[in-house]
């Protein structure tokens, strides 16, 4: 059985290396992983299922990000099963040459080597840069004029 710290680490250099097919793997059958800071506000992942969906979608644009994890500390707290993670995604675009950063914290209980709960503080401006969608998430973000807005039911 895995540690809290090396399932953690077995996830984020997964995550850089592979095989994202086997990442869900590393969670609990029912579980919940939300990104708090995330902008456009997704639903919680709540089983292994979602999570290989998660994983082994195919990314949003024809970008190769060669990135490893650096600078990590975890933090033990009084609870064995949770961590706190620091850490960033480093690399480069190989399709652009150009270089990025990913900040990141994770707060996780991680129970028999198997996480159950993630809550993933992620600079999403810096990963939607990286991925090459920073305009898609912008255009996401704007209010939409009122006449393209959803009606109230009548």
């Amino acid at each position: 059985m895995s540690s809290p710290r090396e399932t953690f680490l077995r996830l984020v250099n997964g995550v850089c290396d592979g095989p994202y097919d086997e990442l869900a793997d590393l969670y609990a059958e029912q579980t919940h992983v939300t990104h708090p800071f995330h902008p456009l506000a997704p639903p919680p992942l709540l089983s292994r299922s979602e999570l290989n969906e998660h994983f082994t979608a195919p990314p949003p644009v024809a970008r190769t990000l060669n990135r490893k994890p650096v600078d990590v500390t975890v933090h033990e707290t009084t609870d064995p099963e949770v961590i706190v993670a620091e850490f960033a995604y480093q690399g480069r675009v190989e399709e652009t040459g150009e270089t990025f950063r990913v900040p990141c914290v994770f707060v996780m209980r991680i129970r028999d080597g198997l996480i159950i709960e993630s809550r993933d503080y992620i600079d999403h401006v810096a990963s939607a840069r990286a991925w090459g969608q920073l305009d898609s998430l912008l255009n996401a973000l704007r209010p939409q004029p009122a006449d393209q807005a959803p009606r109230e039911p009548g």
